[in-house]
């Protein structure tokens, strides 16, 4: 069935767009936290001690894989918005699980990622580098994480009740998170990988 709403379901009625604003606001204070995190890690990127550099333990390979699952997710996830709107239920939750499905694969590369730093002798306690890019690292991929868990609980919703104005709110505020945390992830790649390979 087609939506006919002239507005979109999920800003329709005043707590929706209620929700929609505090999200903003929220991801306003996620940037702060990121700006935090790189702006200790371009301070402690040259702090290396006895450990390795960046271009010393950084593959490309790897990233580029990494960078091209979370793209390609948001796009995905971005189709699956679409696909809402035009009230295609079945599509919507393919675009999702797609989504989903490569933001887990894009976790499994980076836990991989990290487990070789570590087999190498590069861990948090080696150096001031690579203490910072961890925790750069591992809080993105904490936040991924996380979306993996609440895009999966709003597939099990939509699939039980359809699309509702709570429903659909909520798959938009999660739309936004996605996107954030691809917008995050090519700051990391150009300014960590990148930077760190030259």
């Amino acid at each position: 069935m087609k939506a006919t709403h002239s507005v979109p379901l999920e800003y329709s009625t005043e707590e929706n767009q209620l929700k929609v604003l505090g999200f903003w606001l929220f991801l306003g204070a996620e940037i702060a936290l990121f700006s935090t995190l790189f702006a200790v890690y371009f301070i402690m990127a040259n702090r290396t001690g006895d450990g390795p550099t960046g271009a010393e333990i950084f593959e490309l390979n790897g990233v580029m894989v990494e960078t091209i699952l979370l793209l390609t997710s948001s796009f995905l996830c971005g189709l699956g918005i679409h696909s809402m709107r035009q009230g295609l239920k079945k599509q919507m939750m393919v675009f999702f699980i797609l989504t989903l499905l490569l933001g887990a694969g894009f976790l499994g590369i980076e836990i991989a990622e990290f487990i070789t730093y570590i087999h190498e002798g590069a861990t948090m306690q080696t150096s001031g580098f690579l203490s910072s890019l961890f925790v750069l690292l591992g809080t993105h991929g904490a936040h991924v994480t996380f979306g993996l868990l609440w895009g999966s609980a709003i597939l099990i919703q939509i699939g039980r009740r359809g699309f509702t104005s709570e429903t659909t709110n909520k798959a938009f505020i999660f739309s936004l998170y996605w996107h954030f945390l691809d917008v995050v992830w090519i700051f990391i790649f150009s300014f960590v990988y990148l930077k760190g390979l030259m």
